[in-house]
């Protein structure tokens, strides 16, 4: 059975269906999986003519091996991808000779995040049924995280379910998908502040759960939840293996907020699919690049920009990276946190460890300008239209490529309908919304607008769950 262990290293090991109901460890760490499983060549070869479902029962079943019967998963990973707009799932998209988009957005949300929480929705409810016990989903969303996290929770019978987006700072689109899902169990809350703010009330409910009255647990939904990450490994692989890997190394740029879409990629590294260089590309809100270009951690003033999906100023699972350069040694990890969570000062890692990392790792920051003049480019070029986020990973991809000899595959994190203000800026019509989601913009809103104050939200939450 497969065993977890936090990044911190001053915490109980889990299993899989323990570290579902926990997000962070007790000690303040993230889990990861005590060992990582390992497929040969030969092994991955074997998977290279599954559709998208079998495949990601070959990679995902070693992660929840003694919790998940096989036969459960298959179900629950049929009905998953059975419910994705587009029979391949994961469709490939060539913009120029050797280079890819990996189209991540023919789920119900249109957004990279159905992969993982469509599966975790199910997973939790398979868990929750098993235990007798009901939970409380508390997330905090820069625009696509909440509305997949709410499409694929709504069913859940044990789940009470409360997501804070930042008021006003989300795009239309993105609020209405939260907004307007029925169920007695939904709850949107818009926050009078940014989404640092709501992640941070997040994580201090985590922390202190005493205002559930020790009679529901706190479930976390966002990428911190292993379950998001394990299911994002599957297109790494898929996508490898329809241009030629294993036998094949893949390049990938992944457009970056909180890192947990390209951790993913760094697993499926770990796993045995080669993988020659990921790309982190970002916005101006651009922690991460500065640290891998500088080696200077320093968290600014967070800034509103086209892609609200990365307008992060922390990226909460660099942490799992850090733990692996640091030879998982989470004593010195935890003091190293200690420092970077701080925020007052300026931190820089130990030259070797940075090295280790730029071995796999480069990094771009994008700004406004050049992700609409992007969007343009490939538009013209192909009439292929890119969401600006997407745009993002493409521009980082052709200034920082290593080997024009390999595949480079961006991640397309989301379709460009969601983005109605970059898409205008680029000069062009906004797109439709696919059929599943026609009406969207009749459909009646349900939203709670809140203070950025956690004993407010804390109280919301109580009032709601024990009504």
């Amino acid at each position: 059975m497969m065993k977890y262990i936090s990044t911190r290293g001053n915490a109980p090991e889990l299993t899989f269906e323990e570290v579902l109901l926990t997000g962070l460890a007790e000690d303040g760490g993230l889990y990861v999986p005590k060992d990582v499983p390992k497929f040969s060549p030969a092994e991955i070869e074997s998977m290279r003519d599954l559709p998208y479902a079998e495949l990601a029962h070959k990679i995902i079943y070693p992660f929840v091996e003694g919790c998940v019967e096989t036969a459960d998963l298959k179900k629950i990973l049929d009905e998953v991808y059975g419910g994705f707009a587009h029979k391949a799932v994961a469709p490939l998209q060539q913009i120029d000779h050797n280079e890819y988009v990996l189209e991540l957005f023919h789920g119900p949300t249109l957004a990279f995040k159905d992969f993982a929480l469509q599966t975790l929705g199910r997973l939790l409810d398979y868990v929750l049924e098993r235990r007798h016990e009901k939970v409380v989903i508390m997330g905090a969303t820069s625009g696509d995280t909440g509305s997949a996290a709410i499409e694929g929770t709504k069913a859940c019978r044990n789940v009470d379910i409360f997501i804070l987006h930042p008021h006003g700072k989300v795009s239309e689109v993105q609020r209405r998908q939260m907004t307007t899902v029925k169920g007695d169990n939904i709850y949107n809350i818009a926050i009078e502040g940014n989404f640092d703010q709501a992640q941070d009330m997040v994580k201090a409910s985590f922390g202190d759960q005493s205002f559930l009255k020790g009679e529901r647990k706190l479930v976390a939904v966002n990428s911190i939840n292993w379950a998001r990450i394990m299911s994002q490994i599957v297109y790494y692989f898929y996508s490898s293996l329809n241009l030629g890997g294993p036998v094949r190394p893949m390049a990938y740029s992944v457009p970056t907020g909180n890192f947990g879409d390209i951790f993913a990629g760094y697993m499926a590294k770990k796993m045995g699919l080669p993988i020659e260089q990921l790309i982190i590309a970002t916005n101006k809100n651009d922690v991460l690049h500065r640290l891998m270009s500088k080696n200077k951690y320093e968290v600014h003033a967070l800034e509103h920009t086209i892609t609200p999906s990365m307008d992060i100023a922390v990226s909460s699972n660099f942490e799992r990276l850090l733990f692996d350069l640091y030879d998982r040694d989470g004593a010195q990890l935890a003091e190293l946190m200690g420092r970077m969570n701080a925020k007052k000062d300026v931190v820089s890692l130990d030259e070797a460890k940075l090295a280790k990392a730029r071995e796999t790792f480069d990094s771009y920051a994008v700004g406004e300008d050049a992700t609409v003049q992007t969007m343009q480019e490939v538009y013209d070029e192909t009439g292929y239209l890119l969401d600006p986020h997407t745009a993002i990973g493409v521009k980082a991809a052709r200034e920082v490529r290593r080997n024009k000899n390999i595949p480079m595959i961006t991640l397309g994190t989301a379709h460009p309908v969601k983005f109605e203000e970059a898409v205008e800026r680029a000069g062009y019509a906004h797109p439709d919304l696919p059929h599943h989601l026609t009406d969207l913009m009749e459909r009646e809103e349900r939203l709670d607008v809140l203070p950025a104050d956690l004993a407010d939200v804390q109280a919301f939450i109580a009032k709601n769950t024990f009504k």
